[in-house]
This record gives structure tokens, sequence and C-alpha cells, in this order.
């Protein structure tokens, strides 16, 4: 059994956890327990070396002042710069850890700017937030939402939206379906980046995490767009 999961590992390149080995394994007929797979991939060193999960970022207690539901799953915008969303995510590679937090316009889907880091700290969403101020136009009026992490109840963040006029919304209490469209975001780069693509370094990975930001900005249609990119949507209405 060993050597059959192991085949499956290295066959997948790495990208496979125990569950999916598992999952693997009975397609071929072989009825294992996803406990011993485990075990087997632990005691040979097996592991999934790329994985990207939800960032669990409420520390617990009183981090700071919740802002109300105000988006409530209303995921449409009529126009940019209507409706921001936006979230962090943690990948694990090679025994490190990478935080990405883009923002997100609701009416075109494009990633407005976006923060690398390798520490999940209040800079991560801050530097965020004000590149994206860069990139307002004149007059607007803007909701920004997201999940109650520590970050976005911080004073120094909510007082940047509040002195830039933005709205601040956030998710109820452990619901992911209220910032669903983040979700979804983050788990097509998993299947259009992670599970199609080696990489070698943690250099290489962020390299090509940046190519693909501005693939999925400017390069990959949508059908719900009419088969345009989110930015060419986007420059189309603020055209109009």
């Amino acid at each position: 059994m060993e050597e059959l999961i192991r085949e499956v590992v290295l066959e997948n390149k790495g990208r496979y956890g125990y569950r999916r080995v598992t999952a693997a394994l009975k397609k071929r007929g072989y009825n294992i327990n996803h406990k011993r797979v485990s075990r087997i991939m632990n005691q040979c060193g097996l592991t999934c070396k790329v994985r990207m999960k939800k960032y669990q970022s409420f520390k617990g207690g009183n981090a700071g002042k919740t802002a109300p539901n105000l988006l409530d799953r209303n995921f449409y915008a009529n126009k940019p710069n209507e409706k921001w969303v936006t979230d962090v995510t943690e990948f694990h590679l090679f025994g490190q850890k990478i935080y990405l937090s883009p923002i997100l316009d609701l009416c075109s889907g494009d990633i407005i700017c976006y923060n690398i880091s390798r520490r999940p700290d209040l800079l991560l969403v801050t530097d965020m937030v004000k590149m994206a101020l860069k990139k307002l136009p004149k007059e607007y009026e803007l909701l920004l939402h997201s999940d109650q992490g520590w970050q976005y109840m911080h004073k120094e963040y909510q007082d940047l939206l509040k002195n830039a006029g933005i709205t601040q919304s956030m998710s109820r209490r452990g619901n992911c379906h209220d910032n669903a469209v983040m979700e979804n975001f983050f788990g097509l780069l998993k299947t259009e980046l992670l599970y199609i693509q080696k990489f070698n370094s943690v250099e290489q990975f962020i390299s090509e995490l940046r190519e693909y930001l501005d693939y999925y900005n400017n390069k990959r249609i949508k059908v719900r767009l009419g088969y345009m990119s989110p930015l060419e949507h986007r420059n189309k209405l603020l055209k109009n």
C-alpha cells in the first residue's frame, strides 16, 4: 500500500493531501481508511507541498469594533467602485506561509489591488487599502465588505476607511456565505494555479501568483461579462 500511495502522490506532483489520496485510491478499487493513508504519508514524508486555506484571523476577545452586515449577500453592483469585498488567504509552501490580501470589485469581478506578505499583520490590509484609494475617482459612494478578522476591526483600519468616506460592512461571525464572492475567487485561484503547476521555491510561487492575478484581470474572459475580461468590462463601463 505504501508504494500505491507514493505513486498517487508523485503522479499529482505533491498536490494531494491524505483525503484526496484516499479518494484516488478508492477510484482504483482500494478501500482504505483515510486515517491509515494519513499515517503512511506521515511515515514516508509524503506531504502535500502546496496548500491554500482560509486564513483564520479572529483572535477572540474584544479585538475591536464590528460593523453591520450592510452587503447582506447582495453581490450585484451596477457600476464600478460601488461595492468592494476583501479577505485574506494563506498559502503553505515548503514549510513557509504566504498571505494574500486582495480587494475585488463586485461589478466586474476585477481585482482592484492586492498585497502579498509573509506576515498576517495590520500592514497587510492597510497598505492594500491605501493602494486602492489611489485608484478611486474624485467622487464615489463605496461599500467595502470583509469578515470579522482582527485587522478589519482594528481602529487604524476603520479610521482609514472612515477618513476616505468608505462605508464598512462585515460578515456575520463564522458565516462564509456572507463573503462568498471572495471565497469563490480563492477557490478559482487554487484550481487554476496551484493544481496545474509545480513550484520549485517560495519566490517562484510569488512570481507566478502575481502573473496569475494579472492574467485574471486582463486576459481571463468571463461568460457573465459577455466574454470580456474583468478589466475590459470595467473599462467599458467607465467609458460609457
